[in-house]
């Protein structure tokens, strides 16, 4: 099931930002615009049946697509495993789906479509009713705390070096988080994102050897606190707490 939603996850990466439907028309190569036949259709199975080309034009495919959909699958059973026949499971699932959707458009086009998130924000409020973990206060406070930590950042580096240093987008995503996954989240998430962030980007520089002011995306590493936290956050945290109480 993971693997059949990625494959759809893969339209919407391709499609949001050019602003096409997601329906019509139906899959298709992108090379020369021949319809996908269905049995060509399976998830990871038809690409490497087909070697990673068109049955038509013998274009090449991007490995993405098979990437993509063996990631969600692999969400997918962690989450299954993690968290059984519990509503967490599908509720964590869709906000997986989200960020790996958010992920890859961001590492494409460095933004982050309001398209998810504005309709994300109040999904995760509604989700607190049934998640035994997040209350609605937890909700609420995770949506506050989320947005308002991103936005004080953003207005504050805009002010000191009078040039945009974080995207709004990035706000609206750990305020989308913090309302699925509450406020504990977001500390994490922010805590993890900004450390991974700033080594990989650091060995990205250097290794590229580009200018220290180009930006980098941020809603990667966000997406990947958060996931960090529904697999085993309290676990993380409790083994953090442990290390200050160690003789």
């Amino acid at each position: 099931m993971g693997a059949v939603v990625g494959s759809f996850l893969n339209v919407c990466i391709y499609r949001l930002p050019r602003q096409e439907s997601l329906i019509y028309p139906g899959s298709h190569c992108p090379g020369c615009g021949s319809p996908i036949r269905p049995y060509d259709n399976i998830p990871i199975l038809s690409y490497l049946l087909l070697s990673g080309r068109c049955r038509v034009c013998s274009g090449r495919i991007s490995p993405r697509y098979p990437l993509v959909e063996a990631l969600t699958a692999g969400l997918a059973l962690a989450l299954a495993c993690r968290y059984g026949w519990s509503p967490e499971t599908p509720i964590f699932f869709v906000l997986c789906s989200a960020l790996i959707v958010i992920t890859f458009i961001d590492l494409d086009h460095q933004i982050i479509p309001n398209s998810i998130t504005y309709p994300g924000i109040p999904l995760g409020v509604a989700a607190s009713f049934f998640l035994p973990e997040v209350s609605l206060k937890d909700s609420l406070l995770g949506l506050a705390l989320g947005g308002g930590i991103l936005w004080l950042v953003a207005i504050l580096f805009k002010w000191v070096r009078n040039k945009e240093g974080m995207g709004f987008g990035d706000v609206k995503l750990l305020a989308m988080i913090g309302a699925f996954l509450g406020w504990k989240a977001v500390l994490l998430t922010l805590v993890l994102s900004s450390f991974v962030g700033a080594v990989v980007g650091y060995a990205a520089l250097r290794l590229s050897g580009k200018d220290a002011g180009e930006p980098i995306p941020f809603g990667p590493f966000l997406a990947m606190g958060a996931v960090v936290y529904m697999l085993g956050g309290d676990e993380l945290v409790n083994w953090y707490l442990a290390l200050g109480r160690a003789p």
